[in-house]
């Protein structure tokens, strides 16, 4: 968790809590100007806490009654297969795209217009070899609420809106989908419901996209538009099946979730990789900063949901809707169920040697959904209340007794300062930070570079902060 001043989680020896007691806070310079700015700098700041009890109430507020309304009324439309029909107003993906329109139509009408809503669609031509035979107009459903002092930095939530069965191609079969993925776009919808109560700095979109079963197509087509009209995507959290606590292994948990986190591109470049074989980084991507924030977040508001994090862009050989996000540059993970039961996955409806298979409600805990709803939302608001990451942070240190962290200031207003964090190489999350002042130049005294891995983030001046930025 973030924590004020100098912390850790575990025991610390005494050797090292003195070395940390006595650390000089500031560089010193060696001119009297920069002395006087440094101890100008060094005056006690208060640090608001980032536990907002707004937060805690919004948690509470996450409805299991309405997020089980609306599984049933995905599953209601028979298949939402990507090429199903589109033109019944009952049955098939055009229904339930218009649905979803109308649902968020009807939440902002709620917040006096609160959403900008928006279908973001394509003619994605057809492929003999592929999973679209023919042209086909892909559609997805968005919904912004824009942000009051940022509007242009965007915090992106997805999910799918198709369904499948066996075979990939079957558009006409029953194909409920009642976790894979009605689960996700009743988590995104019910976010959008507790998200409108509240005017976030930045902009939150609230994304539903389709074709994720045919080639993550949908998720492509809003990417390229993102990128055309200039958002500045700080993280992307895609939920693809949040509703399952079943897994095939006979584990049966409602307390545990997973974020799978890529690591580097496959652009990355040769310097760039030099680079980081020689200095670190591989483990530090924004992607796994932003799952370390979800994992925070967790720990904060969350005394019975247990992250875990998963280095990896998606389950071994398989993939979901926040790899087009990823391809561009952005901090995108997969947020879902920590076990699954592949009898309910992309399944025709059958009964076999006694075992039933078939992603239908039976496989929801509608609960469960409320819980992963609401560790959606209180994320989603932590990081659109929170400024702007600093930027092109530096780090020096090889051969010295202290690391020297350097940043340029986070865009955002409202920052009251910094934090720099540290852990061992071993440890997964950020387990010492301290606040630093509003400064862009900080030293952590005798902790030497070479064992540990640092970085930075921003503080606003309602306690929330920003995802770390690791240095190069």
């Amino acid at each position: 968790m973030f924590r004020t001043l100098v912390s850790r989680s575990g025991t610390r020896s005494g050797s090292l809590r003195r070395l940390l007691t006595a650390a000089a806070p500031f560089v010193l310079a060696s001119t009297p100007a920069v002395l006087g700015a440094q101890a100008a700098a060094a005056a006690p700041t208060p640090v608001p806490s980032a536990e907002d009890p707004r937060i805690h109430e919004m948690v509470s507020s996450a409805s299991v009654a309405r997020i089980e309304s609306d599984i049933r009324t995905l599953v209601g439309f028979g298949t939402r297969h990507t090429l199903s029909d589109t033109m019944s107003t009952t049955r098939g993906i055009g229904a339930a795209r218009r649905w979803i329109h109308a649902e968020f139509e009807k939440i902002s009408k709620a917040c006096n217009g609160c959403l900008e809503v928006r279908y973001v669609a394509e003619i994605w031509k057809g492929d003999p070899n592929g999973r679209i035979k023919q042209d086909v107009n892909v559609v997805n459903v968005v919904a912004i609420l824009r942000g009051r002092t940022e509007p242009n930095r965007y915090i992106v939530h997805t999910g799918d809106i198709d369904s499948r069965v066996s075979d990939v191609m079957n558009a006409t079969a029953e194909s409920p989908g009642a976790n894979d993925n009605a689960s996700g776009i009743a988590a995104i919808l019910e976010a959008a419901r507790l998200l409108s109560k509240h005017r976030p700095n930045a902009s939150v979109a609230f994304v539903a996209l389709s074709a994720e079963e045919q080639g993550l197509f949908g998720g492509e087509i809003v990417a390229k538009v993102a990128k055309a009209e200039g958002w500045r995507i700080d993280a992307v959290i895609n939920n693809d099946m949040v509703g399952n606590t079943r897994g095939i292994d006979g584990v049966h948990e409602n307390t545990k979730a997973r974020v799978f986190a890529p690591g580097l591109p496959a652009n990355t470049p040769a310097a760039e990789l030099r680079r980081i074989l020689t200095n670190g980084g591989e483990l530090d991507t924004p992607s796994r900063q932003l799952a370390r924030y979800i994992d925070t977040v967790a720990d904060r508001y969350f005394p019975n949901l247990d992250v875990e994090i998963i280095y990896r862009l998606d389950r071994y050989g398989r993939g979901g809707h926040h790899t087009p996000f990823f391809n561009l540059g952005a901090a995108a993970v997969r947020l879902m169920e920590a076990h699954e039961d592949y009898t309910r996955q992309h399944q025709d409806l059958r009964t076999d040697k006694g075992i039933k298979y078939g992603d239908v409600l039976e496989g929801v805990d509608f609960d469960y959904a409320a819980k992963m709803t609401a560790l959606d939302a209180a994320t989603l608001l932590s990081l659109a209340w929170a400024p702007a990451a600093p930027d092109s942070a530096t780090i020096t240190g090889a051969v010295q007794p202290s690391a020297r962290l350097r940043w340029k200031p986070s865009p955002s207003p409202d920052v009251i300062g910094y934090r720099v964090y540290w852990r061992k190489p071993s440890e997964v999350n950020w387990t010492r930070s301290r606040f630093v002042g509003n400064v862009t130049d900080f030293t952590v005294q005798n902790v030497i570079i070479d064992n540990y891995f640092f970085g930075v983030a921003a503080v606003g001046r309602n306690g929330q902060e920003s995802m770390v930025a690791f240095p190069r």
